[in-house]
């Protein structure tokens, strides 16, 4: 994957700006020596929003920018002038992109659609200036708020391909083979395992100029959902697939042993898997005669729709593509579709080399941090009474 731009997994810090401070000003002229309170309020903090880009495919801007900072709200001033706010820090990503807390592996929100706009984290709130203190009471009100502090997390940003029929299956099965056979997509096929190393997108045409997403992930073999082969590291796109394609070869020693191994691979790793639409697939074969096939179907599984195909010859893919839009648009997906459960992130599905970074923390400088809010260490001369402040104060 060192070559690959395919980035699917990233560990980023973001940080929210801080509100900015109240202003204690009061306002001053020659001929007003009792003008008041007139402090301004300070400025909302930088949010961090997220938005989906459907130019995007990868997450690979995120890996040289770990740091992610919004700007802070400014201080209010004298007049009621209110400070500026914080700059928004605006995060574009491919649509399909997954958020969690890095620190819990709790699930936080989802980026579907082309522009769709979610803050993640929300900047402080400015604080208020003396000039809302005020009273018939309170004439001179010598406080004001400061703002709400940042909000800093480190999240995990997971990619999720967004297609119709996901292709499962043990390496060599024929699963890139077939979608450069039906598409255009053209991954790269040769007589070795794990080939595909980075999931592949094809758009199948079908009758009456209809078409569905089909996506292609690198093969699973048993024992992936405990982290071997490649196979764990690119279920998660699988996940938003509205059906799922099961690819097993003909020459396989026990077709449905190796069918219900692919299934308890994808149970193990997240059981919403389990009611998706399924549809089985023999591929690899024009090498059997329609004998071997009978004898072949009496001993695959009877829960699940099966075809034999070729995508060398031809065999079956039509068949399989009737059944397949057949699965994409059953009732149960017409209808408004329920939202994924994502499951948490735990230790089988955290990528390592992410979960283990160390950020570098820099510490930015806060122009507000010697800002007073009480009077005990004013250094004016405050009584009660206007007549005896001595002029010297005009801080904001």
């Amino acid at each position: 994957m060192a070559e690959s731009n395919f980035i699917d997994y990233v560990k980023i810090m973001c940080r929210s700006g801080k509100g900015g401070a109240g202003s204690r000003h009061f306002y001053r002229a020659k001929y007003v020596p009792k003008g008041g309170p007139d402090g301004g309020d300070g400025g909302r903090g930088g949010h961090i929003i997220l938005r989906g880009n459907k130019n995007m495919w990868t997450l690979l801007p995120l890996k040289y920018q770990r740091h992610v900072f919004a700007g802070n709200g400014q201080s209010g001033s004298g007049g009621r002038s209110f400070g500026k706010d914080g700059e928004d820090k605006i995060i574009e990503v491919p649509c399909g992109t997954v958020v969690f807390d890095a620190e819990t592996g709790e699930f936080l929100c989802e980026v579907t659609d082309d522009g769709e706009e979610i803050k993640l984290l929300k900047g402080g709130k400015g604080g208020l200036g003396n000039w809302h203190f005020k009273s018939a009471t309170n004439r001179t009100p010598r406080y004001a708020q400061p703002g709400e502090p940042a909000i800093e997390k480190t999240v995990i940003l997971e990619l999720k391909l967004l297609g119709d029929v996901g292709l499962v299956g043990f390496p060599n099965a024929g699963k890139s083979t077939l979608l450069s056979s039906i598409s255009a997509a053209r991954p790269k096929i040769a007589d070795y395992p794990f080939t595909t190393m980075e999931p592949q997108l094809g758009i199948v045409s079908y009758r009456d100029n209809r078409s569905f997403v089909m996506a292609d992930i690198p093969g699973i073999i048993e024992g992936a959902s405990e982290g071997k082969g490649l196979g764990l590291r690119f279920l998660r796109h699988i996940e938003r697939n509205a059906v799922l394609l099961f690819m097993v070869p003909a020459d396989a020693a026990d077709i449905k042993k190796e069918y219900e191994i692919l299934l308890n691979e994808l149970e193990r790793f997240n059981p919403e898997l389990m009611s998706k639409q399924k549809v089985l697939a023999i591929s690899k074969s024009d090498m059997l005669d329609d004998e071997l096939m009978a004898e072949i179907e009496k001993e695959l599984p009877a829960d699940v729709h099966h075809v034999f195909i070729s995508s060398v010859s031809g065999l079956g893919i039509q068949t399989l593509k009737d059944m397949l839009w057949k699965a994409i648009t059953d009732e149960s997906n017409r209808i408004e579709p329920m939202p994924i459960t994502h499951r948490r992130l735990d230790g089988h599905h955290r990528v390592r080399e992410e979960d283990e970074f160390i950020f570098e923390n820099p510490e930015t400088p806060d122009p507000d941090e010697d800002e007073l809010y009480d009077d005990e260490e004013f250094d004016g001369d405050w009584d009660d009474s206007w007549e005896d402040y001595d002029g010297s104060y005009d801080a904001e």
